[in-house]
């Protein structure tokens, strides 16, 4: 359950930065990077670092060690590792591009919904 808690204080955090089409996948099973992976995407450089900044903080604030941040001063793809959850943000060019839904397109999609509508 402590998975499903950092997943939502995850989406939460880039859906208060205004992430766009915020998706979470389950990869238990699938991957033995992570349990999840949330995928979502901003507008500008200073929105993917702002909702990656966001992220970070909100992870530090509860108590959760992120492990890594990678492409941050770059602003096109930032991977943030928080352990069981990675989260990517994407500037809006680059996520069609790579298409990670379509990658991990056998892995199932998490109802993330209601964590969108607080």
């Amino acid at each position: 359950m402590e998975n499903q808690k950092l997943l939502k204080m995850a989406v939460k955090a880039a859906d208060d930065k205004r992430a766009e089409n915020i998706i979470a996948l389950n990869m238990k099973g699938i991957s033995l990077i992570a349990d999840y992976f949330v995928i979502c995407h901003g507008n500008s450089d200073k929105q993917v670092q702002a909702i990656a900044r966001e992220i970070r903080e909100k992870a530090h604030e509860n108590g959760y060690d992120v492990k890594r941040i990678e492409g941050f001063d770059e602003a096109r793809w930032v991977l943030i590792d928080i352990g069981d959850v990675v989260v990517h943000v994407f500037h809006r060019d680059e996520r069609s591009y790579y298409n990670l839904e379509r990658l991990w397109g056998d892995a199932p999609r998490e109802d993330i919904l209601s964590e969108l509508n607080t």
